[in-house]
């Protein structure tokens, strides 16, 4: 099950985050800004375990319905959800097959998506089954402490973000989106989904052997090393969120200059896209945000990292009912997403003790007061839900980036991929021709030693342009 956190990008503050234009780096010995991508990998060695896992359940005399099993349906259609939307088309029918197929033929992207669907509507019938006769065999679970109730919920989440994830096929028949996604919303009791930010999918961290990626250990490597971006922290500041005073730490030098620690022209970030030299000589003059250094490094636990959640949750719910594809507010699933990641961030009505450092002292935070009503936030024309229009649209997608920010791995970069919200800045920084590439290129591996079959799904799928990074795939069309 860890592999699901792997799966999930592994954490905050890392490429991916970059990827997401949530931090930047301005310090190139250590890391750049660019998208300048290669390949990835595959995720075939963890679903052997995961046929393995299913075959040691049937081993010890399970019948064929059994938790184990219904997981192994969702780990299915998890991972290769993970492979297809960042490949195209990928080896799935023949694969697993060990030495009876080493050169799997690839199935279309839009086969695997119909077998993923069929993967998570199994595994929920099977819970539903398995939750009736009160028969769970499940151990060691790190997630849901062994619930299958919370699985069951875990997987018609997924379903829905899987789902959305296909707006563009909206009028494929096949797939048949709109009546699916009407389907889970409509019927809660057929298919539960997550109803607070208990019911999340999230890796809890400790002080011993898995502790947050930034953490007192590395307080004097990174803290100063990476600076907040444009894209996201302008987002909070021009919204005037209180999220901003707990995820950024004001600009000295806009601190120096005479504004106030709290006013949110105190924050600043950088363009993603910016010459990492030209930043990387702002950064030292004190132009730009740190991470809230007293929330993300005076601990070994800063904050648990969500694979997938009920904030994220909300969000969806809300662009498919803007979009018609179900009934319902969409102003309401909007609301409560905005407000369930002030949760997480533990704000409230009322006065909020915020702690950052506002001169960029070593180790040296200062306790600062902040009132927060998220009436009057929500009161703001840019926040105050425009309807069930494109500029609603753009509302929702808005928010569900920024509630992302530093979770579910790439997430919010395939939103942004899929939807052009928000709008990411390129420059000289970005690499790939300032270009924000669309997929990777398959593993070296498949190019040598699956030759024939993935020259020609990459003829299939991208022609002449070939196995590029800026080609769009299927689901992008």
């Amino acid at each position: 099950m860890n592999d699901l956190y792997s799966a999930a990008g592994g954490g905050a503050w890392n490429d991916q985050q970059r990827w997401n234009q949530y931090y930047a780096s301005n310090y190139n010995y250590y890391a750049t800004n660019d998208y300048a991508w290669t390949s990835t990998g595959f995720y075939y060695t963890t679903l052997k375990n995961v046929v393995k896992m299913e075959a040691e359940a049937k081993k010890a005399g399970l019948p064929d319905v059994n938790a184990y099993a219904a997981l192994g349906k969702f780990f299915r259609a998890y991972y290769f959800d993970w492979m297809t939307k960042r490949l195209g088309d990928v080896p799935m029918t023949d694969a697993l097959q060990g030495l009876d197929n080493s050169t799997p033929k690839y199935n279309t992207q839009k086969e695997v998506y119909i077998q993923i669907l069929k993967w998570l509507d199994e595994a929920n019938a099977d819970l539903t089954t398995l939750i009736a006769k009160s028969d769970n065999n499940l151990q060691g679970d790190i997630y849901h402490g062994n619930s299958l109730a919370k699985w069951q919920k875990t997987v018609n989440t997924f379903k829905l973000r899987v789902l959305i994830s296909l707006s563009k096929k909206e009028a494929d028949t096949d797939l048949n989106v709109k009546a699916r996604f009407a389907d889970v919303v409509n019927n809660p009791s057929k298919y539960p989904v997550m109803t607070s930010t208990d019911d999340n999918l999230q890796y809890v961290y400790n002080s011993t052997f898995n502790k947050y990626a930034r953490n007192p250990d590395n307080f004097g490597q990174n803290a100063t090393r990476e600076n907040m971006t444009a894209t996201y922290l302008g987002t909070l500041t021009s919204l005037k969120d209180p999220r901003t005073f707990m995820v950024a730490e004001p600009a000295v030098a806009q601190v120096k200059a005479g504004v106030k620690p709290t006013d949110f022209a105190a924050f600043v970030g950088a363009s993603s896209g910016e010459d990492l030299a030209v930043m990387s000589a702002n950064a030292n003059q004190g132009i730009y945000s740190f991470q809230n250094r007293k929330r993300y490094y005076s601990t070994y636990t800063a904050e648990p990292y969500i694979i997938f959640g009920y904030p994220e949750l909300q969000f969806i719910i809300a662009e498919g009912i803007n979009r018609g594809w179900a009934t319902g507010s969409a102003e309401d699933y909007y609301k409560k997403g905005i407000q369930a990641s002030w949760g997480f961030y533990g704000l409230k009505d009322g006065v909020n003790d915020v702690f950052f450092s506002a001169d960029g002292g070593y180790k040296v935070f200062n306790t600062y007061s902040v009132d927060v009503n998220f009436a009057d936030y929500y009161a703001q024309a840019a926040v105050k839900y425009m309807g069930n229009t494109t500029a609603g649209l753009s509302q929702i997608l808005t928010q569900k980036y920024l509630a992302l920010f530093q979770q579910s791995g790439m997430e919010a970069f395939f939103t942004q991929r899929r939807t052009g919200i928000p709008a990411f800045l390129v420059g000289p920084g970005t690499g790939n021709s300032q270009r924000i590439p669309k997929r990777w290129q398959y593993p070296s591996t498949e190019r040598s030693y699956n030759v024939a079959n993935n020259s020609t799904a990459v003829t299939n799928q991208f022609g002449a342009t070939g196995d590029d990074i800026n080609a769009a795939m299927w689901i992008l069309q």
